[in-house]
């Protein structure tokens, strides 16, 4: 999904700007069509039928392949995509969209209501196995009364709806009468977006081109080719010998590797705060993780400031929640967890966990306490996390053994069927405060987001009740009580808020930082027709 991206329904309520850095400025020239902009994926996509995509690869993709009816501009607002305009009710439970006409879908067929309809017909089939659901089973009626006007009414307030409507459109015409698993645009995809679909190389690259029929104009990059690279190292060798224009730097890379002159003619780094945060999730269905005490005890014997200092160069911010600190709905006064060993112990103690056989691991009626964190192939910063983890938690005596694991084989092996004790991850975020798809116990079936198998009765409350209520104030007390609820519970312990340090080849101009980021408007970015690298 497009603004789901982060695996969260969107809507942006009052959030305050980011505080970017921004490169030098270079010089300018006219704007002129063709080159290549070559960036990297640690993964292979999982699908490009957004409906079925729940990983970040996926998502890049047809975040270029498809629209949605609204999107986030770069100052985190609202505005209309495949929509023109809408009207809300008074009563806030119906939503009129007005679409855009001559929208042509990439096989040449216009794009209409229809298609909306179909699309929220997908998501709310209980066939269709996808995590994304639940905004659109909040609607009690959908219609498409003309071609160009889709109306939508909900029974109860939802204050998500809007947003949610930055889902990804898939083609009626194409995907009609087949079984939405089955169908080749998992692999081909056929969208409206500003760039059309050419080739997957399985393993090695995915190419897309432009659209020289995109309603907001033909973007100016003709090509955009994906390599995949599942190692951040190797990507920065590419980087630096040309083969890549873009990446997400390392913290290491930022700080050290890239402050020569060399590096500073051909590209250009950007450094802002980014929406979501690194974990370190339990499995909540393991006996080992039930008693809250041993949680709140790792918390204690792990050192955040240690993981940013260490891993991160400083270059991020210690997470107390799912929101990140510079938005209205973070909750500063939550339980804090500072590094404590002996706190640690003490409530391991508690829990009944002491080393009675004096070989330094806590055991407990003959169980040693010993477990495995589970992370991804690809991703030092969360490998190195680990590290620190597991010599932090030696020295309160826990045994803690650390796997890394191929992408595709983490998420199908591993996570989704819930075969794991613990594991490192990071959740993308966004402006939309709402966690229901992550935190609610309805959400822990398979390939659904609550995959730690989180229940508190008073949690599933008060999301169900921040989703109705459109009053910031009120929102944000339901908000506060559900994170200080989660920083109690330490279902997860909140790691690290992250900051964004993504690179650009120099000759892509018109790039611009904003609280969005960087690639708000990557339809506007060019390369002066002098400075062009690739013909094809």
């Amino acid at each position: 999904m497009r603004i789901l991206l982060i695996l969260l329904i969107l809507l942006c309520c009052g959030c305050q700007k980011q505080e970017v850095v921004m490169p030098d400025d270079n010089s300018t020239a006219a704007p002129a069509y063709g080159d290549t902009f070559i960036e990297a994926s640690i993964g292979e996509p999982s699908n490009l039928l957004p409906v079925l995509a729940s990983d970040s690869a996926s998502s890049d993709i047809n975040g270029l392949v498809y629209n949605g009816l609204i999107r986030y501009n770069k100052d985190l607002i609202l505005e209309g995509e495949l929509a023109e305009s809408w009207e809300i009710s008074e009563d806030n439970l119906t939503i009129t969209f007005h679409l855009r006409k001559g929208v042509l879908w990439h096989d040449g067929v216009p794009f209409t209501s229809a298609d909306v309809l179909f699309t929220y017909n997908v998501y709310i089939d209980p066939k269709t196995p996808t995590a994304y659901a639940e905004s659109y089973k909040q609607v009690a009626r959908a219609e498409a009364p003309d071609l160009y006007t889709f109306r939508v009414t909900y029974d109860k307030p939802y204050a998500p709806a809007l947003g949610s409507w930055g889902v990804s459109i898939m083609p009626k015409h194409l995907l009609e009468h087949t079984e939405i698993t089955k169908s080749p645009l998992s692999r081909m995809p056929v969208g409206t977006g500003p760039f059309r679909f050419v080739e997957w190389k399985p393993g090695e690259t995915l190419v897309l081109e432009s659209n020289p029929d995109y309603f907001e104009g033909q973007p100016y990059i003709r090509r955009v080719l994906y390599r995949i690279i599942p190692d951040l190292s190797t990507q920065f060798l590419e980087l630096q010998s040309g083969g890549l224009d873009f990446m997400g730097l390392t913290p290491i890379q930022y700080q050290t590797q890239t402050d020569t002159l060399a590096f500073k003619r051909r590209f250009e780094k950007y450094r802002y705060l980014a929406f979501g945060y690194t974990y370190l999730g339990y499995n909540l269905n393991r006996p080992l993780f039930q008693d809250k005490r041993v949680r709140q005890a790792i918390a204690h014997a792990i050192d955040k400031q240690e993981i940013i200092d260490g891993v991160l160069l400083g270059l991020g911010q210690v997470a107390t929640g799912p929101y990140k600190p510079d938005t209205w709905v973070y909750n500063p006064d939550v339980r804090r967890y500072p590094h404590d060993a002996a706190k640690a112990k003490a409530l391991f103690a508690e829990a009944g966990w002491r080393d009675s056989d004096g070989d330094g691991i806590l055991d407990k009626d003959g169980q040693k306490f010993s477990f495995t964190i589970v992370t991804n192939q690809g991703n030092d910063l969360r490998v190195k996390s680990g590290e620190i983890i597991q010599r932090r938690l030696q020295e309160v005596g826990i045994e803690v053994k650390l796997r890394v694991i191929e992408w595709a084989s983490f998420l199908k092996e591993f996570i989704n069927p819930g075969n794991f004790e613990a594991t490192i991850l990071a959740w993308s975020g966004s402006p939309e405060p709402d966690q229901y798809d992550i935190w609610h116990s309805s959400k822990t079936g398979p390939r659904e987001l609550n995959f730690i198998r989180f229940k508190n009765p008073e949690v599933d409350e008060l999301l169900e009740k921040g989703r109705r209520t459109f009053d910031q104030q009120e929102r944000k007390a339901c908000y506060d009580r559900f994170q200080a609820i989660l920083a109690e519970e330490q279902p997860y312990t909140f790691l690290y808020v992250s900051e964004a340090l993504p690179v650009v080849a120099r000759r892509f101009r018109g790039v611009e930082a904003a609280p969005a980021g960087i690639r708000y408007n990557f339809i506007k970015w060019y390369v002066p027709e002098k400075e062009q690298k690739y013909q094809r």
